[in-house]
Formats: C-alpha cells, structure tokens, sequence
C-alpha cells in the first residue's frame, strides 16, 4: 500500500493544492511472493469535514487498511473550509475542482478506471454535503455517492441561522460560501433541486448514515424521504453515535462493503504475515 502526499498547481482554485492518496500497488501474493496486477482500480474520492484537512480520514479511521484489503484507490483532497462548492467571485471553483479537474488529474497520474460504475465519492459532515452535490452535479462521472453525517443544512442556510463558528456574521458567512443566499435553493448547491436535474435511468446510486445521537439527525431524514419519494436508489442507515470519528470509521467500512468492490484480498503486509 503506497501513501502518496501529492502537492500540484490547481487550474479551478489558482494556488497549489494538497492531496493525499491510497493506492494498493505492493500487494503480495503469499504463495508466489509477486506482486498483484491489476490493470485499472477503482477509485473512491473521499472528502473530510469542516476544520480537517486531506490527511484526516488517513487518521481518523482505518481507511488505509480497508482499501488495502479491496484493492481501491482513495483520493483525499483538502476541501478548507469552503464546502466544495463553486465560488465563482473569488475564482474558487470547489465543485469544478473535485468534480471535473482531480478525477482528470488523478486519472492521469495513475492506472485508473474511467468507467462511472467504478468510480465514487464520500464524504462526512462538510463533505458529506460535498460529496452528495458534486456526485450528483457530475452524474456522469460518479456511479456511487455516500454520505456520513452530512451537514445538509440548506434551511439554516437560506434563513441565515448563526454557524457553529462564532462571532461570525451569519449572512455574509453564508454568502461568502455560497453566493446570494436568495438564489441557493434551486441552485447547483442545492441538494434536492439537483436530484430533479437528472435522467432517472442515470442518478448514482446512494448511500446515507448518521448517528442517533447526532445534531443533523433530523434533516438527513427528511432528505431520505425525499430521496425516496424520487425513487432514488437508496441505502440508508442510522445507528448508535454522535457527530465522532468512531462512528465514521464503523460507518466507512460499510460503505465499502455496499459498494461494488473486490472481495478482501489477503496479501502479505504488515498487517497479515502467516504460512
């Protein structure tokens, strides 16, 4: 399993940016002592929460471990503070960033798949919401979308409710986000509007969890229901947990049992050394 810390000069935000990546190339086969081939991998874009950065899932679950065993490629990209959407007074095109750009640069950097049913996205909390519009902005590119804890919180949003980050301006927080606050619902950063934009024989499959415990129980429901009322492909989940790392490390990896991966291959790591 190779950790790579990629730094490259980003087209859709202007500035370099850091990207931390998970590519299973050194798995060894017990018997024959030779590497394992594998011509295309499938790849999961994963997106950390506010105040994290490209190294958070890394640390804060077993990540690395899970997609060592399923033979997946995951990118992390760091996402700041800025919701993963497109800002576009500022030239700071988040969505444009994660959706189109590091799928291309990425795919050109190493041996992946191009297909839409390999290729997914997740994320909790911020990017949760990040991975929920930019996977369905970008239908076309991703098969699978799954969300952890998303901070789906278009209302508080829109009716300007006071952020978690204090001492803030309600308002001219949001606006600096997500443009003119009149126009977001509706908009491309407005999660239930997306879901209509899109042929139904085309929507990507979806994955939803969040902890009983959890402050945003309550509107990650209500967009389950809808979801369901569109006939949207569904998988939804809740269970014992806060807004916590421990939840999304139990949550993650069934995630990647719900997607359509490798089954676990028990090569010689460190991990697993036996006869």
């Amino acid at each position: 399993m190779a950790v790579i810390q990629l730094n490259y000069l980003s087209k859709a935000l202007l500035r370099t940016v850091d990207v931390t990546v998970v590519l299973p190339v050194d798995t060894l086969d017990m018997e024959s002592m030779t590497y394992t081939k594998r011509k295309e991998y499938k790849t999961l874009y994963l997106l950390h929460g506010i105040f994290g950065d490209q190294n958070d899932w890394l640390y804060g679950t077993r990540i690395q471990r899970f997609a060592n065993e399923r033979g997946l490629c995951v990118v992390m990209p760091s996402g700041e503070n800025m919701f993963y959407v497109d800002q576009e007074h500022t030239h700071n095109h988040y969505g444009q960033f994660i959706g189109e750009e590091l799928v291309e640069m990425t795919r050109a950097m190493f041996p992946l798949s191009h297909k839409k049913e390999d290729t997914f996205i997740a994320g909790l909390s911020m990017g949760g919401y990040g991975a929920i519009v930019n996977g369905l902005k970008y239908y076309q590119t991703f098969g699978y979308i799954a969300g952890l804890s998303s901070a789906l919180m278009l209302e508080d949003w829109v009716n300007c409710k006071p952020p978690i980050i204090q001492g803030v301006d309600a308002k001219k927080y949001y606006e600096s986000l997500f443009g003119d606050i009149s126009k977001l619902q509706g908009s491309d950063k407005d999660y239930y509007a997306l879901v209509k934009k899109i042929p139904h024989d085309q929507l990507p499959k979806m994955y939803m969890c969040i902890g009983t415990d959890d402050f945003l129980l309550e509107t990650n429901r209500k967009y389950r229901d809808y979801l369901l009322e569109e006939k949207v492909d569904l998988t939804y989940e809740e269970g014992p947990g806060n807004h916590e790392w421990d939840f999304w490390d139990r949550y993650i990896l069934k995630i990647l049992d719900w997607l359509p991966l490798n089954k676990k291959d028990e090569g010689l790591n460190s991990g697993h050394v036996s006869k």
